[in-house]
């Protein structure tokens, strides 16, 4: 199995991360969560059977490069590790933030812990003492969604987030290297042009050093391409689907796997030809696998039709001021129309010092 393998359907319902050997999974059906490891190689279910281990739901999950431990996020801010060779053992508290967390990654060294979080941050952490925080990454303006270091460029990051920008980061001295904006890539004649989303999936294939982005809600895969000498991403083109996009996956030496809202075409198998990418014909690799998804459609069908995306992760934002100095001109223009009478019974007239004065306070 490739190491970039990982589904994540609507974002919380069904997380999956695949490694070398091992398949873990977490299914978000209530707050408790009980993680499940696969071996892979001998077809053995390795699982954490007793629930409560994770207090609340698992947000995302990954390995760690030397796969003796599955790293696991939560609702609450919190990161769990379990060892792979002890699947019955209890999860062990490693770290945890203020607010809740969104993605988790470790560098392919094992030496860093990154966790984003819905507060803007990402924040890098000694794997050996995670206690011990090495720096944080700072510019996001909403949610931090996804986070990605690329493994062939151990020292960068990719992020995404709700504020619509895909940056590049030099993690460990948290400084961050580019920035491009998602919106001025949209057509305005597009339906979605102006619309919010962020990021559900950042795929990396590194044999051309490409880097797939998916956003929630969108039926669109951006395509850049990660220019390490020069520290920036390069826009390369974007792939319209007529369908939704649950998620995408490179995989080395077939392409681009994109897994789709269509019963009768549930995967479409992208590769670059002449620069372009482009769907190509039918394969047999292409039949196999999307025989199996139409085997098992009505599961997910059931799981992305849960309305689980970043839509309620958005900042809420309050003007009273405009509404109190509406309401307060409202008056004013009342009592200069109708002004309060006099001692005598006669209507008031305001001198026009007196109304400035009055307008101004």
């Amino acid at each position: 199995m490739a190491s970039c393998a990982g589904l994540a359907l609507c974002g919380q319902a069904l997380v999956v991360r695949g490694g070398s050997r091992f398949l873990a999974t977490s299914t978000a059906s209530s707050d408790d969560d009980v993680p499940f490891t696969y071996d892979c190689s001998t077809a053995e279910k390795k699982s954490q059977e007793n629930k409560g281990t994770v207090v609340r739901r698992c947000t995302a999950l990954t390995f760690t490069a030397s796969e003796e431990k599955l790293l696991v996020a939560d609702k609450s801010g919190d990161v769990y590790s379990f060892s792979v060779s002890d699947p019955q053992g209890c999860g062990r508290l490693e770290l945890g933030h203020l607010s809740m967390l969104l993605d988790v990654a470790v560098s392919p060294d094992d030496r860093y812990v990154l966790t984003a979080d819905r507060d803007e941050k990402i924040r890098v952490s000694w794997a050996a003492a995670p206690h011990s925080i090495e720096s944080f990454c700072l510019g996001h303006a909403e949610f931090v969604s996804r986070i990605l270091v690329a493994p062939d460029h151990p020292e960068l990051l990719l992020s995404s987030s709700g504020d619509c920008t895909l940056r590049l980061w030099e993690y460990r001295s948290g400084r961050e290297l580019h920035c491009c904006h998602l919106t001025s890539l949209r057509e305005p004649e597009e339906p979605w042009g102006d619309k919010r989303s962020a990021a559900s999936r950042i795929a990396y294939w590194g044999q051309e050093s490409c880097v797939a982005l998916l956003c929630d809600c969108i039926p669109v895969v951006y395509i850049f391409q990660l220019d390490a000498r020069r520290q920036q991403l390069v826009y390369r083109q974007q792939l319209a689907f007529q369908h939704r996009v649950w998620d995408v996956a490179f995989e080395e030496g077939q392409g681009l796997w994109v897994l789709q809202d269509c019963r009768e075409a549930p995967l479409v198998l992208c590769r670059p030809v002449d620069g372009r990418w482009q769907a190509v014909p039918e394969n047999a690799a292409l039949k196999k696998v999307s025989a199996h998804l139409q085997g098992n459609w009505a599961m997910l069908e059931g799981l992305a039709g849960v309305d689980a995306g970043f839509s309620g992760l958005y900042k809420a934002t309050f003007d009273n001021v405009t509404a109190y100095l509406r309401k307060k001109e409202e008056r004013l223009q009342k009592r200069r129309q109708n002004p309060p009478p006099g001692p005598n019974g006669q209507a008031k007239k305001m001198k026009p010092e007196e109304a400035s004065l009055r307008c101004s306070s």
